[in-house]
């Protein structure tokens, strides 16, 4: 099974919505819904765009299986300053400051796992 069928499965089973309710809202049968799920069937790039925005996450993150979230840096901005003006120096340097703590959280669990 690839990444993307099992992350779509899981997502819809984190969510709490049947094979239907997706297949309805995107214009497909369940069947061919269910065929995603499997692995059996990959959907076009148009239905894949449509299953991102159900699911509130990017293609990519349906593609990988990767469950980071991604956020626009729009919403990032607004979330961490509000509504002041940031440049996307500043914003490139948070993301920078933010990937070097998870790097090192992930690091210093690996060493208490020894």
């Amino acid at each position: 099974m690839s990444n993307f069928s099992e992350k779509i499965r899981d997502l819809r089973k984190r969510k709490g919505v049947s094979q239907a309710a997706i297949a309805e809202y995107l214009g497909i049968t369940k069947q061919a819904y269910s065929l995603y799920e499997t692995g059996k069937r990959e959907p076009d790039f148009e239905t894949l765009l449509q299953l991102a925005k159900y699911f509130d996450t990017d293609a990519d993150s349906l593609l990988t299986g990767s469950d980071t979230a991604r956020v626009s840096d729009t919403r990032l901005k607004f979330a961490l300053f509000g509504d002041a003006e940031i440049d996307d120096e500043v914003l490139d340097d948070v993301k920078r400051l933010a990937k070097l703590h998870l790097e090192l959280r992930r690091s210093k669990e690996q060493e208490e796992k020894k």
